[in-house]
C-alpha cells in the first residue's frame, strides 16, 4: 500500500478512539481529545450519518494498514461470502498473516509486522510466505525462522507479549518462537478494538 506519513498521534486524535493500542495514545486521547487542526476544537454538532459511516471505515482502515483499495477488495469478498458481511470482514482481516504475526507477538505493531513478513522472517506451517496479506487458516502453525531469531525488534516483541497479552483463539509457544491458529474468531472474541462494521456495510451499500 501508499506509505502513510500522518503521524499516528494525528491519526488517533482525528479518529477518537485508540486503534493502534498503544497506551502513550490513551494519554494523548485525554490531554487534546479534539481533532487536530486550527479548527479542531471548535467542530461541534451532531455527525451526520454519512461522516459516522466514513469514520467507521477509516478507523478500520487505519487499525489494520491497508489503502483505500485494498480495504475495498477486503469488503467485497466478504460481501461474496456466507453469513454476515460485515463479521466476515473482520474476520478476513483477522486472517491476515501481517495481523496474526502482531496478534501474536511475533512483532510489536501491524506495520511492522508487515515488514518482517515481506522481509520473509516468518513460516506458515514450515514454508516461508512473504505476502502480507495471506490468509491463515484455523490449525496453522505460524513461526520465526531460526535465523530471523536473533532479530532484535523480533525478540522484544516476544518479551513484550507477556504484558500485552494474546486472543483466545491463539496459543502461543514463546520459546520456539511459534504460535497456533486454534481457531477463527467470532465476532464476539474480537473486542480490540471495538467496531461498528454495519456502519461500513451502509456505506459500501449506497
Amino acid at each position: 500500500m501508499a506509505k502513510n506519513f500522518m503521524p499516528k498521534g494525528k491519526i488517533v486524535r482525528r479518529l477518537g478512539v485508540n486503534i493502534f493500542g498503544n497506551p502513550k495514545y490513551d494519554r494523548l486521547l485525554e490531554r487534546r481529545p479534539t481533532p487536530p487542526g486550527q479548527h479542531g476544537a471548535a467542530r461541534k454538532g451532531k455527525p451526520s450519518d454519512y461522516a459516522r459511516q466514513l469514520l467507521e471505515k477509516q478507523k478500520v482502515r487505519f487499525c489494520y494498514g491497508l489503502s483505500e483499495k485494498q480495504f475495498r477488495h477486503v469488503f467485497d469478498k466478504a460481501k461474496a461470502m456466507k453469513g454476515i458481511t460485515g463479521h466476515n470482514m473482520l474476520q478476513l482481516l483477522e486472517r491476515r498473516l501481517d495481523n496474526m504475526v502482531f496478534r501474536l507477538g511475533l512483532a510489536a505493531s501491524r506495520a511492522e509486522a508487515r515488514v518482517f513478513v515481506r522481509h520473509g522472517h516468518y513460516l506458515v506451517n514450515g514454508r516461508k510466505v512473504d505476502i502480507p496479506s495471506y490468509l491463515v487458516k484455523a490449525g496453522d502453525v505460524v513461526e520465526v525462522k531460526e535465523k530471523s531469531r536473533k532479530v532484535a525488534k523480533i525478540a522484544e516483541a516476544m518479551e513484550g507479549v507477556m504484558r500485552r497479552g494474546i486472543p483466545t483463539w491463539l496459543s502461543l509457544e514463546r520459546d520456539a518462537f511459534r504460535g497456533t491458529v486454534k481457531s477463527i474468531p467470532l465476532r464476539e472474541e474480537l473486542t480490540s478494538p471495538v467496531f461498528e462494521e454495519q456502519l461500513i456495510v451502509e456505506l459500501y451499500s449506497k
